[in-house]
């Protein structure tokens, strides 16, 4: 499995550790934070012990997005002006994560990572037919790229101990979502483990579903 399976990592860029332009745009810290990078950090040092591919989204805003973010500022006041300094530093990603010589770091300006990318061709290049996706955030980037996987044919996979974003509601909901589309969604460990089935999906009745506001009908 080593040889055909690839992980992920979405997006840990160090925008996410200062809180001075998520707090203005009224957006709360990402939940549980400090233990998603230690999370991170030990599946990378994993994967690459077994030989899984490491390929690294670097979330860029489109032209679009900035002419959008530059009128929001504008209706918010608050929102601090960054130098190109600040945000080439904002852009980069996290150093307990940091990739190595071998891994593949590829822009992004959507939250599907393969979204104007070349992500599909890298894969299909190294011969990867699973994908186990960790990083940021659970229910917009992660899910956005876990779906286009699906779409493209590969089984996926999702770390749930390395992923978050903002607050465990919408965190959970968005694992769900994902295990209702046949995303397998486990521990890193358990994901990486050399007889994971990834088919909790199919093999799980009602899996990520909530059964508890239906009942079978009596006779």
């Amino acid at each position: 499995m080593a040889q055909s399976a690839a992980v992920l990592m979405i997006d840990m860029q160090n925008a996410y550790l200062r809180e001075d332009v998520r707090s203005a745009l009224g957006w709360p810290p990402i939940w549980r934070l400090n233990e998603t990078i230690k999370a991170c950090a030990e599946l990378l040092g994993a994967a690459r012990e077994v030989g899984w591919p490491v390929i690294y989204s670097r979330q860029m805003l489109s032209q679009a997005i900035n002419l959008r973010a530059e009128r929001h500022r504008r209706s918010r006041p608050a929102v601090p002006v960054l130098s190109a300094v600040e945000q080439q530093w904002r852009g980069e990603i996290i150093d307990a994560v940091a990739p190595q010589e071998t891994d593949v770091v590829l822009a992004k300006t959507r939250p599907n990572f393969f979204a104007y990318t070349e992500l599909a061709l890298v894969l299909k290049g190294l011969g990867i037919e699973r994908v186990l996706v960790a990083g940021l955030q659970t229910n917009v980037c992660v899910e956005a790229t876990a779906r286009a996987a699906l779409e493209q044919n590969f089984e996926v996979a999702v770390a749930a101990d390395a992923v978050s974003t903002d607050g465990p509601a919408l965190h959970y909901a968005s694992l769900n979502s994902m295990r209702v589309m046949y995303v397998e969604v486990d521990a890193w460990r358990e994901l990486l483990a050399p007889d994971a089935a990834w088919d909790k999906a199919f093999t799980t009745p009602n899996y990520g579903r909530d059964t508890g506001y239906w009942s079978e009908p009596t006779a």
